[in-house]
């Protein structure tokens, strides 16, 4: 075996085997990245599944039975739960263990994780931009981190070996990895993933609250731009709850440039500014090439 096929990990240690969980689980397992693989979960049906699936060697509903003698433990919770699965596990961890996390904000983990961890164990947040709007242990599949980004965001004085490790964990997944500083990725992820979550959920919403008769033509008529928004506000409400609270600053920011760019375009509209509106959709169109150029569409 060669030292770039050889397991990363000892044992690896998932806490919440989710879609990214199990997903996750099922690629460190197909790409031999560690020689065990468990996970955590409070739902004692999901360990249940994760086990009939084949994608854990053992399933916990303890977390803290989940890390003992874990190298590489994964936080797969939603966000707001990362303060109290911290503290619970905080004094289980092995020294020199890596903890890492898959959330898509990063300054909450400095907040809420940090502090329970001791002294020899490594923290280095990261968060795959990838996933669906399916949700459970059966919805994960090994492929779904090929060709996305990763994005790790370690603390100032983390060890280099262990962002390493764990971007190399993400590399041998498929992912491309990028460093940044935390408060600089929930910026970027504010826009680029937390203000789209929070438009479809309002769309939709807007739709479950037409009349009947107009709803049903809705949802009968649905093209693509709706059908769009409908798939990503199906995503699990949990994870999206905690994020826009653990995001707000970020989050609230950006709203009010949005809300600011659509009084714009609600203006042209009003008075006939074909202009405006031909020239704002062509500067968003040459957007989306870029997205197809950089393969992420």
């Amino acid at each position: 075996m060669t030292a770039s096929t050889a397991p990363l990990f000892d044992r690896v240690a998932i806490i919440g085997i989710g879609l990214i969980g199990s997903s996750l689980a099922r690629a460190v397992a197909e790409y031999g990245l560690a020689r065990t693989v468990v996970c955590g979960d409070r739902s004692e049906a999901a360990c249940i599944k994760a086990m009939e699936l084949g994608i854990v060697d053992a399933a916990y509903t303890d977390p803290v039975t989940a890390v003992d003698g874990a190298d590489l433990v994964v936080l797969a919770t939603p966000v707001g739960t990362f303060a109290a699965v911290a503290e619970e596990i905080g004094l289980s961890l092995a020294p020199g263990a890596i903890v890492t996390d898959v959330g898509s904000v990063k300054q909450v983990v400095l907040r809420d994780v940090a502090p329970s961890l001791p002294d020899g164990v490594h923290l280095v947040p990261g968060h795959p931009v990838a996933g669906t709007e399916h949700s459970g242990p059966e919805a994960g599949f090994a492929a779904l981190f090929q060709g996305r980004w990763c994005i790790l965001t370690p603390p100032p004085g983390t060890q280099a070996e262990a962002t390493e490790k764990v971007a190399e964990l993400w590399r041998r997944c498929g992912s491309k990895v990028e460093i940044m500083e935390a408060s600089h990725h929930d910026r970027v992820l504010a826009i680029t993933s937390h203000l789209p979550h929070l438009i479809a959920y309002t769309i939709v919403g807007t739709a479950a609250d037409l009349e009947e008769d107009t709803k049903s033509e809705v949802i009968k008529f649905s093209a693509g731009g709706f059908r769009d928004f409908t798939r990503i506000a199906a995503s699990d409400p949990v994870m999206w709850r905690d994020v826009f609270l653990n995001n707000r600053e970020a989050v609230l920011e950006i709203l009010q440039r949005f809300t600011e760019d659509l009084t714009a375009l609600q203006r042209a509209i009003r008075w006939g500014e074909g202009d405006l509106l031909q020239e704002t959709f062509t500067k968003t169109r040459a957007i989306r090439r870029g997205i197809i150029d950089a393969k992420q569409a």
